[in-house]
């Protein structure tokens, strides 16, 4: 039996504790899933699982590197000798414990037995498994979804799912699909946690701003040329104007409405290209969007309502545009023409080549270079710096002492090399040694011709060959097939003992799985931005060293501004999105202990970058100091809350950040009343003496009451109607999310006692209010979050919505529209419960079912209502330290 056999010989971390404490409650549902970083002890967790389950087990992992960890975790920590359990890697053989692969699955699943799911059923029924483990469930591709969920559907049994990183950068389709195969998490363990207990150390990331060279702008500024010409050049497009006149949306409306329903966002497309050529656009047809003509605000003709405009003309329903071909056809050219039309999608948002051109900008390499000379500096010969990249670049190999740098137009591991090289060789103020410098990817390394004598005594001499890179004193060595292995950990043991101080490698080869707990300073020059990959990065330097008790890890990230956009940019964007999979301590000021780039304070500041990257240098130096701000902040929390963070402060036009509304009403008519008695009557006055004595009282009093209208009345009823629309911020956002609390309570969804939990609302910032809730299980918070997200959310197709408005409010057409989960939409009877408990706070309130004609106009209404102006709250989940 599998929990007599496996007996863990340690003692469990706090966390893992708590976990193992709540089991039963977790079981439940025959789903366990956790998330906790690298380093947390997730297999051993995972090992402990499948013993309590005592079930026999068929443990999946991504690759074969992380399959024999497992069976090496097992004989570590949990068993004396191997043969007091059956285990195998032979699929086809299943035992007790059987480790392999999610491809070795597939190949057998496709190959064996003919993608049958019966067949797969059969097989593994027969076989006794009834646990299945997934380990790093984020690495599934597509054709390897399959088996999985057939083997979901085996009698009796449980899954247990573990990562580092949910795929949340992933599309919403493939998120669904992720969450529906593991199930919701049970527990996620934070990082701080694992700083807090010593696991991992304390950190800082930092990052190093670049600006592309002169050729990458004047590109840049081309394609913004491009675009905008592009777009007048549509709305001048008398052809294009009468195909749309012509449109059966726009011709034939009423018969259409059904069809407009489905497709509310090409239909409001329609009318705001015509509305942004001065057309005009008939009452009848604004009426369809459930708004008053003399009320509604189009927005401008935005690239995102250019695509929305264009993607189903262009691509989805294109073959019933036959009659129009040539017109479509010379639209889809212009947009190949600068690269605005890829892959079936028209693409003017996520400008993927501008991206392209940034992300790989070669002004990164002397940031490098300039990283470097810091660490070399302020750590000396004890500087262990990896730099992490996606591709070799081989073409560059060749690159002499003679050539210029400017040849060298790509980011990549060889380039990294030149460039370190030559500054190592040039410049007196990189305090490094040209021997300290080696590459380790999957197919080259190079050291050296210094350390030959060191490597071999690591390694036998049978184990490779070498040659000389031309015209340099490195080596360049290749190993055999049964010596690449052994290669990989004698370079590993030569940074380890300080023979290389700066490694250049690959993140397919050194960004998961590889262990060197002396690194303490990465640098991420990668451009892939997804969620996993740098989080799998980052959690390299994070290792402790125990030679190395005091150690403190700097991670830097690059990026490349473009300098006609006023938030960086592309390149800039993507890193925001990697910083939002991984919590660390504030830069400066209070330490806090947050995820996302926030912390960092520099989204506004990116176009000073000289400004930004003379602070990162000076704070960088100070590792000292990084670690007392982990202490302090450690100390004043216990726990990682999720949390959902509104964010009122978008009004791009202007970059002024909004104030809630009611303190806008307060502020306006204080600052107007004051305004009025201390400037405004004195002067009326003393411009008006005249008036008084001549024409008498009355006309004074006219005068007065004209001066107070033109100066008091624009902001504060542009206040008040926003007051009146919305309330307190606080305040409704409080009787949501109570509202919530009480349906999932009704509905079992939350089964702790409502008498230890507490919905908390906290204002961040000026602009800023979060919500938790507080005294839940983890995975009743995470629920919590996900649905009142959800809610908050634009609008998008859910099967209920709830209008909110008193007839007052409603009169003015200040409606607001919320959707209800889909957690309770399934039935009507859910619908119904939640919609109870939604009428305890929040009065004047209807609940609509949006799939008949008068819910589709009710929610075609909702939808356009969130492209106003005003209607530009954002919603972010938020991982904070408390």
């Amino acid at each position: 039996m599998l929990s007599t056999s496996l007996l863990f010989k340690f003692s469990w971390r706090s966390y893992q504790q708590r976990f193992l404490e709540g089991f039963p409650v977790h079981l439940e549902d025959n789903h366990l899933h956790v998330v906790a970083p690298p380093g947390s002890g997730k297999t051993v967790l995972g090992l402990e699982m499948v013993r309590r389950i005592n079930k026999k087990a068929l443990i999946l992992a991504p690759t074969l590197t992380i399959r024999n960890q497992w069976h090496e975790r097992m004989l570590e920590c949990f068993i004396n000798g191997e043969n007091s359990i059956s285990i195998t890697f032979d699929l086809k053989n299943p035992e007790t414990l059987t480790f392999s692969t999610y491809q070795s699955l597939h190949s057998f699943y496709k190959n064996e037995l003919e993608s049958s799911e019966t067949k797969l059923l059969t097989f593994f029924e027969n076989a006794g498994i009834k646990n299945l483990v997934l380990d790093e469930a984020h690495h599934l591709k597509n054709e390897w979804w399959k088996p999985l969920f057939s083997l979901k559907k085996l009698p009796d049994s449980t899954l247990i799912s573990l990562t580092a990183t949910p795929p949340y950068d992933s599309d919403a389709r493939e998120i669904a699909k992720y969450f529906e195969l593991c199930g919701p998490i049970d527990m996620e363990i934070g990082l701080p946690e694992l700083v807090k207990e010593g696991n991992l150390c304390p950190h800082q990331d930092y990052i190093y701003f670049s600006k592309p060279q002169q050729e990458q702008i004047r590109y840049i500024i081309k394609y913004r040329e491009q675009l905008v010409a592009f777009v007048s050049s549509l709305k001048a497009n008398e052809e294009f104007r009468k195909f749309i006149l012509k449109h059966p949306f726009y011709a034939d409306t009423e018969n259409s409405i059904e069809a407009v329903y489905e497709q509310p966002d090409f239909y409001s497309a329609i009318l705001i290209y015509l509305n942004s050529i001065d057309f005009k656009i008939p009452l009848e047809k604004i009426e369809l969007l459930g708004a008053k003509p003399k009320d509604i605000t189009f927005p401008s003709l935005s690239y995102e309502w250019v695509e929305a405009l264009l993607q189903p003309l262009l691509v989805g329903e294109r073959a019933l545009y036959i009659e129009n071909e040539s017109l479509l056809n010379a639209i889809e050219k212009d947009l190949k023409k600068i690269g605005a039309f890829d892959k079936r999608r028209v693409n003017l948002v996520g400008e993927s080549n501008l991206y392209r051109s940034l992300s790989q900008s070669p002004t990164k390499l002397k940031s490098i270079v300039e990283i470097a000379r810091i660490e070399a500096d302020t750590l000396g010969n004890s500087l262990r710096m990896v730099i992490l990249s996606d591709y070799i670049r081989k073409e560059f190999l060749d690159f002499k002492y003679g050539d210029s740098l400017s040849e060298i137009n790509k980011l990549g591991v060889i380039p990294i090399f030149q460039y370190l090289r030559n500054a190592i060789r040039n410049d007196s103020d990189l305090s490094l040694q040209k021997s300290k410098l080696a590459v380790l990817s999957g197919s080259l390394i190079l050291i050296h011709n210094s350390l030959v004598d060191e490597l071999t005594a690591k390694i036998s001499l049978e184990a490779f060959s070498q040659s000389i890179l031309w015209d340099t004193e490195f080596l360049i060595i290749t190993p055999t097939a049964s010596g690449k292995k052994e290669m990989v950990s004698a370079m590993t043991q030569l940074f380890e003992e300080g023979f290389i101080e700066v490694l250049i490698g690959t993140k397919s080869l050194l960004g998961e799985g590889w262990d060197a707990p002396a690194i303490n300073t990465l640098v991420l020059a990668s451009f892939v931005g997804s969620f996993v990959t740098s989080n799998q990065m980052r959690g390299r330097a994070l290792r402790v060293n125990p030679l190395e008790p005091e150690k403190v890890a700097n991670i830097w990230h690059l990026a490349c501004i473009d300098p006609t956009s006023e938030i960086g940019g592309a390149d800039v964007e993507t890193l925001s999105r990697r910083f939002d999979a991984f919590c660390g301590i504030s830069l400066e000021g209070k330490p806090f202990i947050e995820n996302g780039i926030d912390r960092l304070g520099v989204t506004n500041q990116v176009s000073e970058i000289d400004v930004i990257n003379d602070k990162m240098q000076s704070l960088s130096r100070n590792r000292k100091n990084v670690k007392e701000r982990w202490e302090t902040a450690l100390e004043k929390g216990s726990i990682l809350i999720r949390e959902l963070k509104l964010d009122f402060a978008k009004e791009k036009s202007s970059g002024k950040p909004k104030k809630l509304y009611f303190r806008d009403l307060v502020k306006y008519t204080f600052i107007e009343l004051t305004a009025l008695i201390l400037i405004t009557l004195p002067e009326l006055f003393i411009n008006n003496f005249f008036t008084l004595i001549s024409k008498g009282v009355l006309a004074f009093f006219y005068a007065v009451v004209s001066g107070i209208a033109i100066l008091f009345i624009p902001k504060t009823f542009k206040a008040l109607k926003l007051y009146l629309k919305y309330g307190r911020r606080d305040k409704q956002l409080g009787k949501i999310a109570n509202a919530l609390k009480l349906a999932m309570i009704e509905k079992q969804i939350i089964k702790t006692s409502p008498n230890d939990i507490e919905v908390v609302i906290e204002e961040f910032s000026q602009t800023e209010i979060t919500c938790f809730l507080q005294g839940a299980t983890v995975k009743e918070s995470l629920l919590f979050i996900d649905y009142l997200e959800e809610i908050i959310s634009p609008v998008e197709n859910p099967r209920y919505i709830i209008t909110q408005a008193s007839w007052f409010r409603n009169l003015l057409g200040l409606s607001n529209y919320y959707t209800v989960p889909k957690i309770f939409a399934e039935r009507r009877t859910d619908a119904d419960v939640f919609f109870t408990n939604w009428k305890k706070f929040n009065k004047s309130a209807n609940l609509t079912f949006t799939r008949n004609p008068q819910g589709r106009k009710l929610l075609l209404k909702a939808r356009f209502h969130y492209f106003q102006e005003d209607n530009n709250v954002r919603s972010k989940k938020a991982l904070i330290w408390k």
